[in-house]
């Protein structure tokens, strides 16, 4: 490995690739020119130019997977979203995840005057252009997130959600600290902020994962006939993706398959299942000591404290009347459903009765900067009463506990 620019010096003379941070990594007959970039820089999207209009590499390699560079060339993506199917297969978390992305993308947007990711874009639009083969080398964000999230105890996801969540609502501009850590540093790093760099789980997750990913997939994505290979990659992963890319012996199939497991874990909900156990036990023995009345009222408490509280999520989320009444409806039944949040239920009906139009699709990453824009637009009032429904209904379940309890002892 070397960090000597190679030769793609333009008609002038000049070295386009001066003051760019660069790695040069020769493997199985290939050599890799690793640029790194900064994903809120002008001067990136001019050095990826000079780079592939010197004509010099057979093949262009990007950070992005096919999702983000969807997002970033086809807009309108968004609105041929399926919602009802994004619930159904208990993907929310997963589209409110993005949002928050998408959310704070705009912001940098509107502050800095270029798109977060341009030199990605621009790579992949010359590359095409010039008829060169283009690698997506980076892992699906929906996968690390998961991955992520897997590493995490359950306070840790708290955290995780809160840190999304303040990115979704901020609207202030980012500081000037954050702006110069984007610079060397990762996209999906600084839309998680600082809870990335305080927990080791999630940093090893979206950063050290993912280096060891791309280099993976630029051995896997070689054929013959390429030899000269320009890998453009956010700056933070520049040492990382150029130590694995050289060292790693694993066969690059089997290291990707396993880079993008998600390990099944055994939700066995042991807090739900204690508080369901001491429901049940006390509306036992309500009826046991105290007949039907007693129990009855024990049924009660459970019914208003997880129905009414789910109801009243889903009616701070500005949901449609029969939205409130199915989560009201369908709260107290959790023992049944262990597995289906409430707020599964009241979101499809949501989105049944109030089907986001093409237009709310359009604006989504301006409403989703804003409270205001969040109630305004149907796509992110999806989202809130999904949010907000099990939100209520988890508190509901851990008051009913409280009370039956008490009322046993």
């Amino acid at each position: 490995m070397t960090d000597t620019p190679i030769d793609t010096r333009n008609h002038d003379g000049g070295d386009p690739l001066a003051g760019q941070p660069m790695r040069i990594v020769e493997r199985d007959g290939v050599r890799y020119t690793l640029l790194g970039t900064a994903h809120v820089s002008q001067a990136s999207v001019l050095a990826v130019e000079q780079a592939i209009a010197g004509g010099r590499f057979d093949a262009v390699a990007v950070e992005l997977d096919p999702q983000r560079l969807q997002a970033l060339t086809d807009p309108d993506a968004l609105a041929r979203l399926d919602l009802v199917e994004v619930i159904r297969k208990g993907r929310m978390a997963l589209f409110a995840a993005n949002l928050a992305l998408a959310a704070y993308q705009r912001r940098l947007a509107e502050q800095l005057g270029i798109e977060p990711g341009a030199e990605l874009k621009r790579a992949v639009a010359l590359a095409r252009e010039r008829g060169l083969p283009v690698h997506l080398i980076d892992r699906d964000v929906g996968l690390t997130f998961r991955r992520a999230s897997r590493r995490l105890g359950f306070f840790g996801r708290i955290k995780l959600v809160a840190g999304l969540g303040a990115g979704l609502l901020s609207s202030e501009d980012v500081g000037e600290d954050e702006i110069e850590k984007l610079k060397q540093g990762d996209m999906l790093e600084s839309s998680f902020g600082e809870f990335a760099r305080e927990s080791p789980a999630l940093y090893e997750a979206i950063i050290g994962e993912r280096d060891r990913y791309m280099a993976t997939r630029l051995r896997e994505a070689r054929t013959d006939g390429q030899r000269e290979v320009l890998a453009v990659v956010g700056a933070g992963h520049l040492a990382g993706l150029a130590h694995h890319l050289e060292t790693d012996t694993d066969e690059p199939t089997a290291l990707r398959r396993q880079l993008e497991d998600v390990p099944k874990k055994r939700n066995i909900p042991w807090i739900t299942l204690a508080i369901l156990a001491v429901v049940l036990a006390g509306v036992g023995v309500g009826f046991w000591k105290g007949g039907m009345d007693m129990g009855t009222r024990m049924l009660a408490i459970w019914a208003l404290y997880t129905g009414g509280l789910a109801g009243l999520g889903a009616l701070l989320a500005g949901s449609h009347p029969l939205s409130v009444l199915t989560a009201i409806v369908v709260a107290p039944f959790k023992p049944f459903r262990l597995s289906i949040p409430t707020g599964a239920f009241a979101a499809v009906v949501e989105t049944r009765l109030r089907k986001p139009a093409y237009r709310d699709f359009l604006q989504l990453r301006d409403d989703a900067q804003t409270v205001k824009g969040w109630y305004r637009n149907r796509v992110t009032r999806i989202v809130l009463t999904f949010m907000l429904t099990n939100l209520g209904s988890m508190l509901g379940l851990w008051l009913a506990g409280f009370r039956v309890y008490g009322n046993l002892v």
